[in-house]
């Protein structure tokens, strides 16, 4: 009897197996859009002169490759008409610049030339604050069994400020992003809150913080909102497309994705007791 039962048991899972159907899914695949990656960040004490651009586009659902962008021109503008610029390298997709000047508060144009079409960007660079000091709880989390980890920092004083903060955790495949704003707490001490429990002594992590502008701040915190915490990051499929401060100049409705954004940058690196 007991044998005859396994038998039975064995041709169901047998029939199971047997019976799955590859579902080939037919999507509809739009025609390829411009991808910008321009995030010029300016590291504290450093001259800030080696900054890149990447350029891709846009491809299929189930495509194992994504396509980068060749010939094109790429420039950034400052206020008083200086060009810094941007050559792509022995990377396909990747333009650098050597003697990028980074000056607090100036304002720059990002403009590139792709397929006959030119794309414009706008963005500020700003002060970022150093970070004052790091914290560390062993009873951290909601259930109280996590590492905790605060960074403390000083908001600017008598300005309207947001922040963008990049965690790097090694037990993490790509860095987790917060933004914050100083709505409620102006001219007071913030901090940066992050807890784990995959951290033990010994594992580092890499705070980064970026002042940034209101109109960056809108951006990725609808861009971090759709992605969700449990999604990844931002780069998680978003729920619908989130726009950025790139303009077609050449035809409007042939937007282009990504942002372009310039900080001043602080990073610290903590190991954890």
């Amino acid at each position: 009897m007991n044998y005859s039962k396994s038998i039975a048991v064995i041709l169901i899972l047998f029939f199971m197996v047997s019976c799955e159907d590859v579902i080939n899914v037919d999507l509809n695949t739009a025609p390829p859009r411009l991808v910008v990656e321009a995030s010029i960040n300016w590291d504290k004490e450093t001259d800030g002169n080696q900054q890149f651009i990447k350029l891709t586009t846009t491809t299929a659902y189930f495509s194992d490759t994504i396509p980068t962008v060749s010939g094109a021109t790429v420039f950034i503008t400052n206020s008083a008409n200086v060009v810094f610029d941007f050559v792509e390298n022995n990377t396909p997709g990747i333009y650098e610049c050597s003697n990028f000047l980074p000056v607090l508060n100036e304002t720059y144009i990002l403009t590139i030339i792709y397929d006959g079409e030119t794309y414009n960007a706008t963005d500020k660079l700003l002060a970022t604050p150093s970070i004052n000091r790091i914290e560390q709880k062993d009873d951290g989390g909601i259930l109280g069994e996590d590492i905790e980890v605060k960074i403390f920092y000083d908001d600017i004083v008598d300005e309207t400020n947001f922040y963008l903060l990049q965690i790097d955790d090694p037990y993490k495949a790509i860095p987790q992003y917060g933004v914050d704003e100083d709505r409620f707490f102006q001219n007071n001490e913030l901090f940066g809150l992050y807890f784990s429990e995959d951290l033990k002594p010994g594992d580092q992590l890499t705070f980064t913080l970026n002042s940034i502008t209101q109109n960056s701040y809108n951006y990725l915190n609808i861009l971090l909102s759709q992605a969700g915490s449990s999604n990844g990051g931002p780069f998680s499929t978003p729920t619908a497309t989130v726009r950025g401060n790139v303009v077609n100049q050449t035809n409007f409705n042939n937007f282009a994705l990504g942002y372009f954004r310039l900080s001043e940058r602080v990073r610290v690196t903590y190991t954890i007791e």
